[in-house]
């Protein structure tokens, strides 16, 4: 079970413009939903990080036009931490299950429940 799931939040800890500059100029990391996750090859795709180029061949039968598209490429699992909708801050995940007899990630900050 991998410790990442599609619409968490994360922080990108490693990889291409993962850095940012609050208000007082400290650099701070980035925070970004998760769109698709392969567990198997443990790689997670990241909204608006890892942004590459693809040269796209025009295809009239469907709909596309062609040319330089810019979107989203997977990054390596162990390069995002989970952030805790209880405590708002990037943590490890441990795994218990729970009263109903389902696994849940846990926060091993706060200890609350990570999933819905």
């Amino acid at each position: 079970m991998a410790h990442v799931k599609k619409n968490d939040t994360v922080v990108v800890l490693a990889g291409s413009n993962i850095k940012e500059r609050d208000s007082s100029g400290r650099i701070v990391l980035k925070r970004a939903r998760v769109l698709k996750v392969k567990p198997r090859e443990g790689k997670v795709l990241v909204e608006g990080m890892r942004i590459v180029k693809r040269h796209v061949r025009p295809n009239p039968r469907r709909g596309i036009a062609g040319g330089i598209v810019e979107r989203e490429a997977y990054i390596d699992i162990s390069n995002v931490m989970v952030v805790c909708p209880a405590c708002t801050r990037p943590t490890r995940v441990r795994h218990e299950v729970g009263a109903d007899g389902r696994k849940v990630r846990i926060c091993k900050r706060c200890g609350g429940v990570i999933d819905k």
